[in-house]
C-alpha cells in the first residue's frame, strides 16, 4: 500500500476535483467492461525458408517460406500445443499474421507458412493436392515434433491443431484425414467437394452436369495466375529448363512450348491450369477437372477424421455455401467424432462485424483450450446462427441476432408455403447469357451485401412465384426445397432458383445472395409433358417476418454462372403447395449490447452516488480539519507525542508512545511482533485515529484527510506494481493517480536516489525481488517528499542488494527530508540508520542516537595469532576480574567485570600471545533484547 499519505491528499482537494475525478475513474472503469481489456501474453516471431520434401513419395524438395510464433510461456520446462494455420487462396503467410500473434497470446506456438506457389514459397499451386500441399504440411508437423518447447503427444507427435480459412479450411480437414497427429481442427468458410462448389446443380444431378461458377473460377484463377516465381530454381522447373554454371538458366535447356504456358498459367501446376483453360472455353465440366477437384475435396476423407472439428461457415458466401459445412459435419459425425457447427454473418461474399468476428474467435478459442489442451470445460454442441434483426437507431443500419439450436443437424418441422400464380410461364435466354441477373458480387465484400442481396432479374428473363402473407414469424435454418417443371426448345434448360423476402413494402431481399442452379436435360418441347424435378435451394438462417411474404424467382441467366449461349425460350411452372421450407425453433441469445448497457448504467448510477457521497464527506472534513501550527514542531519532520491507541475491545496497542524524526536522519523504529508498530504507522499515514497523544509532521496535526499527509512519501505492505507495465511506466501511472502535476513528480531525482538504472524500461515482471523493492521505494520517493516511511524496506533481498539499500536511504536523508524505516533486521538498522526508537508493549523504552543506544559494553573481541589460541585461555582465565572466556569462530570472546582492555592486552603479551586485534563486542542486538527480555 504505496503513499496513503497521497490519498489522504487527495480527499482534501477542491469539491469540483473530485468530482471531475471520480466521474473520470467510473467512465474509464466502465469503458474497461464495455470494451473488455485486451488479454494476451507477449510473443516473438522468427522467419526462415523451410525446405521440406513433398510429392507423392515425400522426396521432393520445396522452400516454404515460414514464420513460428512463440507466447513468452512456451518453454522447454513449458511446452505449449501449437496450431498450424494455414491462409486462403491467393494469400500469403502474412494475410494470417494478425490471428497467429492473437492465437499466439493466448499460449500456442503458431506456425504459419505461405503455401507452395504463394508469397516468396516455391514450387507451383496444386489446390490442396494430399501429394503436395497436404504433403507440405504434414513436414511443418514433423518440424513441430522437433521443438522442445512443443507439447509433445509422442515421440514425434507434438500436440497440435489445424486451422484455416478456405483454401487453408480445406486443408486442415485433409490433413486430419491424412495425418493421424492432428488433434483437433478449426476449418472456416471452406468447401467439402470442390468438383460440386465450381459446377453445382440442384436437383443432384452431379457436377458431371452441374453449371460453372464462372465469376468465382476466374477470380481464384486470376488471384494467382499473375504472381511471381520465387526462385531460379522455380522457374527453371517451371521451363522445364537445367540452370548453368552462373546460378542462371541454360538457355538451349528452355522449353519454348512451356513459356508461353507460364506467361498463362503463372504458378499454377501446368496440367491444372490446362484443364482450367478448357473448362473456362466451354463452360462444362469434363472429367479430369472433376476427377482433380474431388482429389482435393475434403469429402474424400471424411470418414477418417477423428479429429474433433468446429465447423464454421459464413452465411454470406456463394462461393462455398452453407451446405458444404453441412455435408462436412455430417459426413465427420458419421465416424462418431465430435463436431460443431457455427453460421455467421460473413463470408466470401461479405467481411464480418467486429461482433461477429469476436463469437466466432471465442468459439475457437473454447474449442481449442478444451480439445487442444485440455484446460477449459467440453464446449456444448449447440449449432448457432445469425439473422439480420431490426434497424438501429443509432447509424439506421440493420443490425443482428445470434441464435442456437440444441443440436446439428437441426430438427426441422417443414414449413409449407402456398404460391400463387403457379401456371407456366415463359422465359427467355439470353444470346451469350447477356444481360444475366445479379445475385451477387464474387469478390466485392460489403458491396455484394448491401447491393446484390436486393438482387437483379431482368424483365423477360425470369418467372416469379409470390406466396400468401406469412400470419407469423417463421425462423428458416437449412435448405427449403421446391418442386418445378420446364419445358426447351433445344431438350435443355439452365435455370438459377432464388427465394426472396419481401416485406410488406414490396421490398425485396435475398438471403445471403443465394442462388441454386440447375441444369436439366431430356427436356420435352411443351410443359404439359414435363417431369417436376425437386430442386434444393440455398442453405439459409434468416427470420421471415409476420406480413412478409416469400417470392420464388426461376430466371435463366445469372452473371456469376455460365450458361447456355444459344438463345431459346424455356416454359416454367411451380408444383402447387411444394414450397417447403426447413422451419425451426430457435433460443435467441441475449445481445450482450444491451447486458453491457445496464451494466454500464448501473456503474455510472454508482458512480453518481459515490460523487455525492464523497462531496458531503470532504465538505464535512474540511469543516472539522485543525489547521493550527505547533510552532515548536514546525521544523521537524515528525513529532510524536504521547500517542494512545485502544480498540473497542480493550486492547491497548500503543500506550504513551514519544519520539521524534529531525532532518537528515535515518530513524529505526524497533520492537518485537505486537509491539505496535504498525499501529503507530497507520495512525502517522492518518489511516486511523489515535485514542490519546498526537502526531505532528512540520507542526501539523494528523487526522484523516489533513493536507499535511501529502508531504508523506510511504511504502507499507506491498507495492502493488503492474507486472505486465515497465518500472516507468508504473511511476508514470502512479503519479498521474494522485492528480498532481507531472512536472512535480521529480521523476528523475527519485530515480537517481533510487539507482534503477537502465532497469527502470523492463517490464516489472522480469525484475528481482531487489529491483522490485526498490522501484517501490522509487515510487513511495516521487515528489520527494519531506518525510519517507518505509516498512521493511530490506524483507526478501540478499546481502549485495541490503547494502545497496543502505546506500539509497542514506542518498535520500539530505536537504531537510528524513525517513522513518520500521523493520526487524536489527543488523541492518545497526548499519543503516542514525537513530532508533525501541517499542515494547506500546511504550517507548529506548530513542537517541544509535552510538548513545549501543554505548560501551562489557565484551569484547580478542583476535591472537595462529597457534596462540590455547596460550591465551590459559592466560587470561588466569586474571581476576574476567568472568567468562570462550572461543569464536573470529576469535576469542571475553566478558570483563572490574579490568581494563589494557590491561587483557598487557597480560597476553607477558604471557608471550601475539594480539592482532581487540574490539568492543557490543552490538544494538543485544541492547534490544536486554530492553525487551523480559516481554520475549
Amino acid at each position: 500500500m504505496p503513499g496513503p499519505a497521497r490519498s489522504g491528499w487527495r480527499a482534501v482537494v477542491t469539491t469540483r476535483r473530485v468530482v471531475t475525478t471520480l466521474v473520470v475513474i467510473g467512465v474509464l472503469a466502465a469503458l474497461v467492461v464495455w470494451i473488455r481489456w485486451p488479454s494476451g501474453e507477449p510473443v516473438r516471431s522468427t522467419d526462415a525458408m523451410v525446405t521440406v520434401r513433398s510429392g507423392p513419395e515425400r522426396n521432393e524438395p520445396i522452400e516454404l517460406d515460414t514464420t513460428i510464433y512463440v507466447p513468452e510461456s512456451a518453454t522447454a520446462s513449458h511446452p505449449a500445443p501449437a496450431i498450424l494455420l494455414a491462409h486462403g487462396f491467393g494469400g500469403s503467410k502474412s494475410s494470417v499474421a494478425a490471428d497467429a500473434r492473437r492465437l499466439a497470446g493466448q499460449g500456442y506456438v503458431v506456425q504459419t507458412w505461405s503455401a507452395r506457389g504463394f508469397g516468396r514459397s516455391g514450387g507451383t499451386i496444386s489446390l490442396d493436392s494430399p501429394d503436395y500441399e497436404v504433403n507440405d504440411a504434414r513436414a511443418l508437423v514433423d518440424r513441430l515434433a522437433e521443438r522442445d518447447d512443443v507439447r509433445q503427444d509422442a515421440s514425434g507427435d507434438p500436440r497440435v491443431a489445424a486451422i484455416g480459412g478456405s483454401y487453408g479450411g480445406a486443408l486442415s480437414l485433409l490433413l486430419a484425414g491424412y495425418d493421424k497427429r492432428v488433434d483437433t481442427i478449426v476449418p472456416r468458410i471452406t468447401w467439402n467437394d470442390l468438383a460440386n462448389s465450381f459446377f453445382p446443380e440442384a436437383t443432384g444431378g452431379g457436377p458431371a452436369d452441374g453449371v460453372f461458377k464462372r465469376s468465382w473460377a476466374g477470380l481464384f484463377f486470376g488471384s494467382a495466375s499473375g504472381g511471381g516465381v520465387s526462385s531460379v530454381r522455380d522457374l527453371a522447373a517451371l521451363l522445364g529448363a537445367r540452370p548453368d554454371s552462373n546460378g542462371g538458366i541454360d538457355p538451349s535447356s528452355v522449353d519454348a512450348s512451356k513459356v508461353g504456358e507460364l506467361a498463362q498459367c503463372g504458378r499454377f501446376e501446368v496440367s491444372l491450369c490446362r484443364e482450367y483453360l478448357e473448362v473456362a472455353t466451354t463452360g462444362r465440366s469434363t472429367p479430369a477437372i472433376v476427377e482433380r477437384l474431388r482429389r482435393s475435396s475434403p469429402s474424400t476423407v471424411l470418414d477418417r477424421i477423428d479429429a474433433p472439428t468446429l465447423l464454421v461457415q459464413g452465411q454470406q458466401d456463394t462461393l462455398f455455401p452453407l451446405s458444404e459445412a453441412d455435408a462436412n459435419a455430417r459426413g465427420i459425425a458419421a465416424n462418431g467424432t465430435p463436431v460443431r457447427v457455427a453460421w455467421y454473418a460473413g463470408g466470401h461474399d461479405s467481411t464480418a462485424s467486429t461482433r461477429e468476428s469476436e463469437r466466432v474467435n471465442e468459439l475457437e478459442l473454447a474449442w481449442l483450450r478444451h480439445y487442444l489442451d485440455g484446460r477449459g470445460p467440453a464446449p456444448s454442441d449447440e449449432f448457432s446462427y445469425t439473422t439480420a434483426g431490426a434497424i438501429s437507431a443509432r447509424d439506421t443500419r440493420p443490425t443482428s441476432r445470434v441464435y442456437t439450436l440444441g443440436e446439428y443437424p437441426p430438427a426441422e418441422d417443414p414449413y409449407r408455403i402456398r404460391v400463387s400464380g403457379i401456371s407456366p410461364q415463359p422465359v427467355a435466354n439470353p444470346p451469350d447469357g447477356t444481360p444475366a441477373g445479379v445475385s451477387t458480387l464474387p469478390g466485392f465484400g460489403a458491396l455484394t451485401s448491401s447491393f446484390a442481396n436486393a438482387g437483379i432479374d431482368v424483365p423477360g428473363q425470369f418467372a416469379s412465384y409470390s406466396g400468401v402473407e406469412l400470419s407469423r414469424s417463421v425462423d428458416v435454418a437449412g435448405a427449403p426445397t421446391v418442386r418445378v417443371a420446364a419445358a426447351s426448345p433445344t431438350g435443355e434448360a439452365v435455370l438459377f432458383l432464388k427465394l426472396y423476402d419481401v416485406d410488406a413494402d414490396g421490398r425485396a431481399t435475398l438471403p445471403g445472395g443465394a442462388v441454386s442452379a440447375v441444369r436439366l436435360t431430356g427436356l420435352p418441347r411443351t410443359i404439359d409433358t414435363a417431369s417436376l424435378v425437386t430442386v434444393t435451394l440455398p442453405m439459409i438462417g434468416h427470420r421471415f417476418e409476420s406480413g412478409h411474404s416469400v417470392r420464388l424467382v426461376i430466371a435463366t441467366a445469372d452473371q456469376a454462372y455460365a450458361g447456355p449461349v444459344a438463345p431459346a425460350v424455356y416454359q416454367v411452372a411451380v408444383q402447387a403447395n411444394s414450397l417447403h421450407l426447413p422451419a425451426v425453433t430457435p433460443v435467441p441469445v441475449a445481445s450482450s449490447t444491451g447486458t453491457w448497457t445496464w451494466v454500464l448504467i448501473g456503474l455510472l448510477g454508482a458512480v453518481g452516488l459515490g460523487v455525492v457521497a464523497a462531496v458531503v464527506i470532504v465538505r464535512a472534513r474540511r469543516r472539522r480539519l485543525d489547521v493550527s501550527v505547533d510552532s515548536e514542531a514546525a521544523g521537524s519532520p515528525l513529532v510524536v507525542r504521547g500517542l494512545r491507541k485502544a480498540y473497542g475491545d480493550g486492547y491497548l496497542a500503543v500506550r504513551d508512545l514519544s519520539f521524534s524524526v529531525e532532518p537528515g536522519q535515518v530513524v529505526g523504529l524497533l520492537g518485537p511482533n505486537g509491539a505496535g508498530k504498525t499501529t503507530t504507522l497507520r495512525m502517522l499515514m492518518g489511516l486511523i485515529r489515535p485514542t490519546g497523544g498526537e502526531i505532528l509532521v512540520f507542526g501539523h496535526r494528523i487526522v484523516p484527510g489533513a493536507p499535511v499527509l501529502s508531504r508523506i512519501g510511504a511504502f507499507v505492505e506491498g507495492p502493488g506494481l503492474l507486472p505486465h507495465l515497465s518500472g516507468l511506466e508504473n511511476l508514470h501511472r502512479y503519479w498521474q493517480a494522485t492528480g498532481r502535476p507531472a512536472e512535480s513528480a521529480r521523476l528523475e531525482e527519485a530515480l537517481e536516489i533510487a539507482g534503477l538504472g537502465a532497469a527502470v524500461h523492463r517490464k516489472v515482471k522480469t525484475y528481482s525481488q531487489g529491483m522490485r523493492q526498490r522501484l517501490a521505494i522509487a515510487q513511495a520517493m516521487l515528489g520527494l517528499p519531506d518525510l519517507l516511511v518505509l516498512d521493511e524496506p530490506t524483507n526478501g533481498l540478499d546481502p549485495p542488494q541490503i547494502a545497496e539499500m543502505r546506500a539509497v536511504l542514506s542518498r535520500y536523508a539530505t536537504d531537510g527530508r528524513a525517513v522513518l524505516v520500521s523493520s526487524h533486521l536489527l543488523a541492518e538498522v545497526e548499519q543503516v540508520c542514525s537513530h532508533v526508537v525501541v517499542v515494547s508493549k506500546g511504550t517507548g523504552v529506548a530513542a537517541g542516537p544509535v552510538g548513545e543506544i549501543v554505548g560501551e559494553g562489557r565484551s569484547v573481541l580478542v583476535e591472537v595469532a595462529s597457534g596462540d589460541q590455547d596460550a591465551a585461555v590459559a592466560a587470561l582465565r588466569a586474571m581476576p576480574g574476567v568472568e567468562v572466556v570462550h572461543p569464536n569462530g573470529a576469535g576469542l570472546v571475553v566478558e570483563l567485570a572490574g579490568v581494563e582492555r589494557s590491561d587483557v592486552v598487557r597480560e597476553l603479551v607477558g604471557a608471550g600471545v601475539g594480539v592482532e586485534r581487540l574490539v568492543a563486542r557490543r552490538r544494538l542486538e543485544d541492547v534490544f533484547l536486554e530492553l525487551v527480555g523480559e516481554q520475549r
